[in-house]
């Protein structure tokens, strides 16, 4: 939502292109009224995902805010439990072909041909973001501001546990099983 309010340049957008270009975090308040502006449009009238917000409670607590006002609430949150060291496993093997999108594992999924791709024999890449450094810090922030969001869904009896460490197919069974 944030991507596409930017391109299309609305006026929380274009803040919050102005926010971005100067390397700083937008702010929550822009963020929850460019969700604002998106609940509005046609292909929010049946329900809508949100993915990767809130990430703080006080994200949580103005998102709840908002919908409040337009006479809309979360029906369901979807805590997708995985222990961390599975985690790292899962993101640190994951190779990537730019060009197309495909994407590999080197445990679960490798290409036939050790760092390339199994259609166009070029090089795969790994993202920045996919190493076990940057995963560490991101789990300590999920832990520390994150966590306390399930925790405060938690209180409203509207979270879903889910058992993420499960083959996808499983796991995507479960979702559906929950959003039913």
């Amino acid at each position: 939502m944030l991507r596409a309010a930017v391109a299309a340049k609305t006026p929380l957008g274009i803040k919050a292109k102005e926010a971005m270009d100067k390397g700083e975090l937008v702010s929550d308040d822009l963020v929850v009224g460019i969700i604002d502006e998106a609940m509005k449009k046609p292909s929010c009238k049946k329900g809508f995902i949100l993915d990767g917000f809130p990430r703080t409670v006080g994200q949580a607590q103005k998102l709840d805010d908002m919908l409040g006002k337009q006479g809309v609430k979360i029906d369901k949150v979807l805590d997708f439990a995985i222990d961390d060291a599975v985690l790292e496993e899962r993101i640190t093997g994951r190779w990537i072909h730019p060009a197309s999108g495909r994407t590999y594992h080197t445990k679960f999924a490798p290409p036939k041909v050790p760092g390339l791709d199994d259609v166009t024999g070029e090089p795969l890449v790994q993202r920045k973001d996919d190493t076990a450094a940057v995963l560490k810090s991101r789990l300590d922030a999920f832990h520390k501001q994150t966590q306390p969001v399930i925790d405060y869904y938690s209180e409203k009896g509207i979270v879903a546990k889910l058992h993420a460490e499960k083959p996808p197919k499983e796991v995507t069974d479960e979702v559906k099983k929950v959003l039913s």
